[in-house]
Formats: structure tokens, C-alpha cells, sequence
């Protein structure tokens, strides 16, 4: 484990980053409701997936899980919000840095997208949660919640879509902290 470590920070050293020890490394959620059926969705998904945990892992970033919380079937939706956050929050460690998928949040370029994740690696941060609702979209509570809201542009997006291109971005600006040319804007 320490030979790890330290494999890990002398990789980490040589690009200048700003990682000084093991407590210094994020771990990236993701949390959507609805589950991602066999697919070309879920294999853009697990490609991404497994993209982001290789370059990741070599940038401070202590892996990335993926967690599906089933869709509400309450009738009114309201109770269908609430029900689905109450299952996205036992998932929410303390203190974590929540960012919401919401068809209201903003539209970030993805090195804008980039440097935020970067810089709550370097400030310590142990946990960075993105959130993707159900039909519905997110209770306000965990909008409120959110230090930021982020959308895919103005359209409205199945959740489905929404997962992969959020891996997408999440490897993208693992790519960009590395400069690495798969970025090319």
C-alpha cells in the first residue's frame, strides 16, 4: 500500500500538481436514478468509466463509483422527489462537494468544467458527488444543496444520455489537468 502511495505521488509530483500526501486525493461519485440497461448507452458508459478511473487515479483522484438508486413509483410528483432524494442522500457522505445535474444549471465549457474539479482536489476536498434525478429532476432541497449546477446545454436530455456525457467530461478534464492532447479546443 505505501509503495502504492508512493508510486502514486511521484507520478503525481512530476506534472506539478498541487497533491502533497494521501489525504490530498478526491473521490468522484456519481448518483442517477434509473439504472443503465445493456447497451450502447452503458458501454459508452463503461468506456468513460474506465477511462476516467486510469487517468484519475494518476491525477489525485482516488477512483470513481457509480451509483444507481431505483425510480420512485409514487404517484404525485412531489412524493416521487422526495422519495428519490431520501435514496440519493444515503449515498451523500458529510461534507462532500455535491454538484447537480439540472436543465438549469450552467453551461460550462469543459476546461471552466475542468478547473472547478481540479481545484477542489488541490483544497482538500474528499468527496466530489454529481447528481443526476429521475424524470422529475432533482427534489430542491438537493438543488439548494449543490455547490454547483451544471447543464448540458439548454435541451432537455434523457437521464440515460446525461450519465455518459457526464463521464465523458469527467475523463475530458482528467485529460486537460494532465495535458494530454484528447482535448483539442
Amino acid at each position: 500500500m505505501l509503495a502504492s502511495c508512493a508510486r502514486l505521488l511521484r507520478a503525481v509530483s512530476k506534472r506539478d500538481l498541487k497533491i502533497s500526501g494521501p489525504e490530498d486525493i478526491m473521490r468522484v461519485a456519481v448518483i442517477a436514478v434509473g439504472r443503465l440497461k445493456q447497451g450502447p448507452e452503458r458501454e459508452l458508459a463503461d468506456r468513460y468509466f474506465e477511462r476516467f478511473s486510469e487517468a484519475g487515479g494518476k491525477l489525485g483522484f482516488r477512483g470513481l463509483s457509480v451509483y444507481e438508486v431505483a425510480e420512485s413509483r409514487a404517484r404525485d410528483t412531489a412524493t416521487r422527489m422526495t422519495e428519490e432524494a431520501a435514496a440519493i442522500s444515503v449515498h451523500i457522505p458529510e461534507k462532500s462537494i455535491l454538484v447537480a445535474l439540472d436543465e438549469r444549471g450552467q453551461n460550462l465549457e469543459s476546461t471552466v468544467f475542468a478547473r472547478h474539479l481540479g481545484r477542489w482536489r488541490d483544497e482538500g476536498a474528499g468527496h466530489t458527488i454529481f447528481v443526476i434525478g429521475g424524470a422529475d429532476g432533482l427534489s430542491p432541497e438537493l438543488r439548494r444543496k449543490a455547490k454547483l449546477a451544471i447543464a448540458f446545454g439548454s435541451a432537455t436530455w434523457p437521464h440515460q444520455m446525461v450519465r455518459v456525457m457526464l463521464l465523458e467530461q469527467l475523463y475530458r478534464a482528467a485529460t486537460i489537468l494532465a495535458g494530454h492532447p484528447y482535448h483539442r479546443a
